[in-house]
């Protein structure tokens, strides 16, 4: 099925015989955006994207009530997309973006979105590669997990809010742990703990210090550490640091001077390298 687009000269609705599944919206249809616009067609959805000139309020008009409004865009944008999701699409949203927790919706009035924590990669030329299992939840969870399973990526359902805090908790911890010591060391995951382990934990314990005052709970440390290793050897080729290494640590660093925390590895890293 070819994708259905629609922009800001939509005029009219789709005709949608009582046999063809609901529409679903993609904002953003860079790398990640576009595998999981290639699952949910399989599924046979129609899907309408929304790029940089779609006129979002028009399409939410002709479209009000979608299966779901997947938010797709790099996570320099999701704050910018999020103060602007028109009305109709705010309880209807489905969010993959990494650093991502609860506070970032529900400081927005959004209650229930789908979320999914992503440990698949998709680069530009480049086949999906899968790391674990991907966790979703949320009520458009088994849509988006059929639609990445008719792929070939798997992901696991999630019981409830709590379990879902914990795996986006784990994926911030994967992400800005190894990103972070990466500046220190560089190499691969696998090499960070077996080469620099004691580094790597000393930036997790600080990293795990700011995730708890964003939840506002404490955490499950060491099984938190287990998950992030469970991730390394699900990819231990994987390069440790990216090119938004030293905005992360930035970003981690503003967050303890907000909670007067003082995260001395992290800022005796930021001094040295960046």
């Amino acid at each position: 099925m070819a994708t259905r687009c629609c922009g800001s000269t939509a005029a009219s609705g789709p005709q949608k015989s009582s046999e063809m599944p609901d529409p679903i919206i993609i904002w953003g249809l860079g790398e990640m955006g576009g595998v999981f616009a290639r699952g949910l067609l399989r599924r046979g959805h129609p899907i309408y994207p929304v790029v940089r000139d779609t006129d979002t309020a028009a399409l939410a008009a002709v479209l009000p009530a979608p299966a779901l409004m997947l938010v797709a865009v790099g996570e320099a944008d999701i704050d910018t997309v999020l103060d602007s999701v028109p009305a109709p699409w705010r309880q209807r949203l489905g969010l993959l973006q990494n650093e991502l927790l609860p506070r970032d919706w529900q400081s927005r009035g959004i209650d229930d979105p789908t979320v999914i924590s992503v440990w698949f990669e998709k680069k530009r030329g480049q086949d999906v590669k899968v790391l674990i299992h991907s966790p979703i939840h949320g009520p458009a969870a088994a849509l988006l997990a059929a639609g990445l399973e008719a792929i070939h990526i798997p992901t696991r359902v999630l019981p409830d809010v709590g379990a879902l805090r914990y795996e986006l908790v784990r994926k911030n911890l994967y992400i800005l742990t190894t990103n972070i010591a990466g500046l220190v060391v560089g190499g691969t995951v696998q090499a960070l703990w077996a080469r620099h382990e004691a580094l790597a934990r000393a930036v997790a314990a600080e990293v795990l210090d700011i995730q708890e005052r964003l939840v506002s709970t404490a955490l499950p440390r060491e099984r938190l550490i287990e998950g992030m290793l469970e991730a390394f050897a699900g990819d231990p080729a994987h390069q440790c640091m990216g090119r938004s290494a030293p905005a992360r640590l930035a970003r981690a660093i503003q967050y303890a001077d907000g909670f007067r925390l003082a995260v001395p590895k992290l800022r005796a890293i930021q001094a040295q390298y960046c």
